[in-house]
């Protein structure tokens, strides 16, 4: 009884913003996910680009040498993103500073897909035992917003070559940040991400070799195959039937999949976890459970915590309780 109505929890909390996600129609966007690329109108040569991003991805993802200016306001900083769009208030990355006592450990936290506000008592739960906490707004999310949206479309979108940048530009303010913390003399670097932000923490840890461990809540290995069967993007799912196919999807995708890096994800000194909801109806649980089956093919072994929750209701008690000391326990581990 207690399940079916936390099915129906999920179910309401996975359709309450439906009315203000629109169908758009599907786009390349092929200058905005590969900028020194003209001229590619069809989904062949797009798709070919991605793959050869994908096999080049070091580059693709790689940061510049110098550091950018930082602004320190107190618990937050600010510095402009390396990865230019065209909304000026997307261009500056923030960061919400939550610090430890005599912390040498810093753990960046990515948020979920259109988080309203960061994760304060995560951040006071961490800082409380030993871990200092920097929670970077994502692209178009908190304080990066585009002017006159309603949610964050344009991180996640029908616009193939939109979202790859977006993507882009979170991992490359992440790596950016990443140095910004080592400046300031924290010496073990972690990852965690949540939902969407496991992407983002995922694609980090796959190519910043500072990341000593990487936390994944409700993960899953192919962005793809999350937007074409997830409750959350049933929007983005239609804007794209019989326009383009699951498979073209993933190759289209596939700079952004979690999949093609499971081998840098397996390096022998990158600890991974992985917290899953088997009641999952945003990030199914086959999605998840393939990661978890690629990753130990490629010689991986990463902590798995499954709980009996879905998407939402991993936030309410007992599963965020059980949820939130496996995380410390893994990264103090």
């Amino acid at each position: 009884m207690y399940h079916k109505w936390l099915d129906r929890w999920d179910e309401r909390r996975t359709r309450f913003s439906d009315n203000i996600k629109k169908q758009s129609d599907l786009a390349l966007g092929a200058e905005l996910a590969f900028p020194v690329v003209r001229d590619v109108n069809d989904l062949g040569a797009f798709c070919s680009l991605s793959e050869q991003v994908t096999r080049s991805s070091n580059i693709f993802f790689g940061v510049p040498d110098v550091l950018p200016d930082v602004n320190w306001h107190g618990d937050t900083l600010d510095f402009p993103s390396s990865v230019s769009t065209g909304t000026a208030e997307n261009n500056i990355v923030y960061a919400k500073v939550t610090r430890a006592r005599e912390s040498a450990h810093a753990v960046l936290v990515f948020h979920h897909w259109n988080a309203s506000s960061r994760n304060a008592q995560l951040a006071r739960f961490f800082a409380a035992r030993g871990i200092t906490v920097f929670e970077m707004a994502m692209p178009y999310h908190l304080e990066r917003t585009r002017p006159g949206s309603l949610y964050a479309d344009h991180m996640l979108s029908p616009n193939l070559g939109m979202t790859i940048q977006s993507i882009r530009q979170a991992v490359v303010d992440a790596r950016q940040l990443i140095k910004i913390v080592q400046g300031a003399g924290y010496t073990k670097l972690s990852v965690l991400g949540i939902s969407l932000g496991s992407w983002v923490a995922g694609l980090v840890a796959a190519h910043e070799p500072a990341v000593e461990k990487v936390s994944l809540f409700l993960a899953g290995g192919d962005l793809a195959d999350m937007v074409w069967t997830g409750g959350a993007t049933k929007h983005i799912r239609a804007s794209f039937e019989g326009r383009i196919a699951q498979s073209d999807l993933r190759r289209a995708w596939a700079p952004i999949s979690l999949e093609c890096y499971v081998d840098k994800l397996a390096r022998p000194e990158l600890a991974i976890q992985i917290v899953l909801a088997t009641r999952d109806q945003v990030v199914l649980p086959a999605v998840s459970e393939r990661l978890v089956q690629r990753l130990q093919s490629a010689g991986a072994s990463p902590h798995v915590k499954r709980l009996n929750c879905g998407h939402y209701s991993l936030t309410l008690p007992p599963y965020i309780i059980r949820a939130g000391f496996s995380a410390l326990r893994f990264l103090n581990r």
